[in-house]
């Protein structure tokens, strides 16, 4: 057997040209991209869920069809080697009936089954007491993360998690808006700190820094997205969160609390009338992407990044539209159509989220009234002007009670009710908090006070007050010419009004009344007196509750 140590030239050389040509293929390659180290991950991300886990009556959203959508992204990220990552903004509580009736135990199990990975605590969650808060907490499969709340001086929740996706280390710190001590049931909050998220997600960013050192580190958060960083009477919001951040120490803000698509137009400026199935891009402040998706389950965000040479890139963002329709006239008659392709529901998912579904039905649907027009109560609009169904609600509070006035926060109106026949169900939509008609006896030198407060609480915020039965003209945030039931203000009289619970103990920085000797808790749950009044009315003229200049603001 020939020694290879002694091959023939000829030989030697045709093994030196081979390997030369190798190494060349191999660069040529390298060059092609075909040995990159680029690492792709998806992000998939809903917000302010709000107990929508069935379809709406449309035909609409629901977690069924979510699950569907999640699954065909899976699969298709999966095979082009890619992973995913699902997060939620928060508030996954409070705004059906059927939810609010079972604390919201269908929509964790959905989430479950849809296999999110991880969610920012949100204010609504603490619209249950704590016990039932951590009963959730350990329904979920998934941590709830807040950095910044704390109680006894610990954070109450896992303050981050690190994640393995692509081969990549990718962290996520959670974030509550500090807004909650204000917007929060204070019974249920008593004791618990929120924390600046500014200064607490810098202590997070510096923790993951020493030990983990992530490729990627993503906030969750729950605080709200507010145009160039306006954020008004509400707490600093998402754009405040990027630009307080060192360059380069955070990558994305994946959000919640505002309810909206965030969609840029140009620098700074937020599409305002953001249409489903069209382009978005993400708003970018200090090299950070900030993205929510809308609410109630409207759209999957989808942010498709590829990681080269430490550097993360974003090469698509789209909000996908779950079921979303739109009215269109055919041969003369309106319509509701799909606006992309039906996604069809997910059997199993729907299987076991069709017996919460089912639960009070009857009830829910009986019909207690009608009304001859739209009663406004979308948020845009109940939390910057007087509305006729702010204005009923009120009302109802008032009648319960025999009271001569009445204070509503527009935060407590969670939706419209549309022409037509009215449910239990709809009552129950519109206020799901449960908060109790509270009741005070003031002088009219107290009232006059106490209406300077609240009367210039900034619209825009849930703060914003509702009024029935009284008027008055707001200069330059003095309060003057207040009439109560069409008479002047008498600062000598006795006057009896209602406000809720929730703001009677000074929520939304109302101011707390529930020390004044004459202060009472009624008792009667506020949908629970909207429904008594509705149900007592029979036939609802909105004219009779349209606003008509009783609150002037110059």
């Amino acid at each position: 057997m020939q020694n290879s140590k002694h091959k023939p030239k000829s030989l030697l050389n045709i093994t030196r040209v081979a390997f030369v040509t190798a190494l060349s293929a191999l660069s040529i390659s390298a060059q092609a991209g075909l040995f990159s180290d680029t690492k792709k991950v998806t992000i998939l991300h809903t917000n302010d869920h709000h107990g929508h886990f069935w379809q709406n009556k449309h035909g609409e959203q629901g977690m069924a069809a979510r699950a569907t959508l999640i699954k065909q992204i899976k699969a298709e990220v999966e095979a082009d080697g890619s992973s995913v990552l699902l997060l939620s903004g928060g508030d996954i509580n409070t705004g059906t009936p059927e939810s609010d009736m079972q604390n919201a135990e269908p929509d964790f199990i959905g989430m479950n089954m849809l296999g999110y990975d991880a969610m920012a605590v949100g204010n609504h969650e603490f619209d249950n007491p704590l016990d039932v808060l951590m009963w959730q907490k350990e329904l979920a499969n998934f941590p709830f993360l807040a950095a910044n709340i704390y109680k006894n001086g610990k954070r109450l929740f896992k303050p981050y998690t690190v994640f393995e996706r692509s081969g990549l280390k990718i962290a996520v710190i959670g974030l509550t808006t500090e807004d909650t001590a204000n917007i929060g049931n204070p019974e249920f909050i008593k004791g618990i700190e929120f924390r600046d998220p500014k200064k607490e997600v810098q202590i997070a960013i510096n923790e993951l820094k020493a030990s983990i050192k992530p490729d990627i580190t993503i906030a969750v958060t729950h605080m709200g997205h507010y145009q160039n960083g306006a954020y008004g009477s509400n707490a600093p919001g998402d754009v405040t969160l990027a630009r307080s951040l060192k360059a380069g120490s955070l990558d994305m803000i994946v959000g919640g609390h505002s309810q909206k698509p965030v969609c840029m137009t140009a620098e700074n400026v937020l599409d305002q009338d953001y249409k489903p199935s069209t382009e978005c891009k993400p708003d970018q402040q200090n090299g950070i992407y900030i993205m929510q998706a809308h609410e109630w389950g409207k759209y999957v965000g989808r942010a498709d990044f590829e990681v080269s040479d430490g550097e993360l890139e974003l090469i698509n963002y789209t909000l996908i539209p779950v079921n979303l329709k739109q009215k269109a006239t055919l041969l003369g008659k309106t319509k509701r159509i799909y606006i992309q392709d039906e996604i069809k529901q997910d059997p199993s998912v729907l299987a076991a989220l069709e017996p919460f579904q089912k639960k009070g039905q009857a009830a829910l649907d009986v019909v207690i009234a009608n009304t001859n027009g739209d009663l406004i109560g979308e948020r845009k609009i109940v939390r910057s002007q007087q509305t006729n169904l702010g204005r009923l609600i009120a009302a109802a509070h008032m009648d319960r009670v025999n009271a001569d006035f009445s204070v509503m926060n527009s935060g407590g109106v969670r939706a419209s009710i549309e022409k037509g026949p009215i449910t239990y169900r709809d009552v129950l939509t519109v206020q799901p908090f449960a908060n109790t008609v509270g009741v005070v006896e003031m002088t009219g030198a107290e009232v006059l006070e106490y209406l300077s407060v609240v009367a210039n609480i900034k619209a825009g915020s849930g703060g914003y007050a509702q009024f029935a039965n009284v008027s008055m003209t707001v200069t330059n945030g003095t309060v003057k010419n207040v009439r109560i039931g069409g008479k002047p203000l008498n600062k000598k009289k006795i006057y009896r009004f209602t406000v809720p619970s929730y703001n009677a103990a000074g929520g939304n920085s109302y101011p707390d009344i529930t020390g004044h000797k004459s202060y009472f808790d009624s008792g009667y749950v506020d949908a629970d007196a909207l429904k008594h009044y509705l149900s007592k009315l029979k036939n609802i003229d909105v004219s009779k509750f349209n606003p008509k200049g009783e609150i002037k603001t110059q």
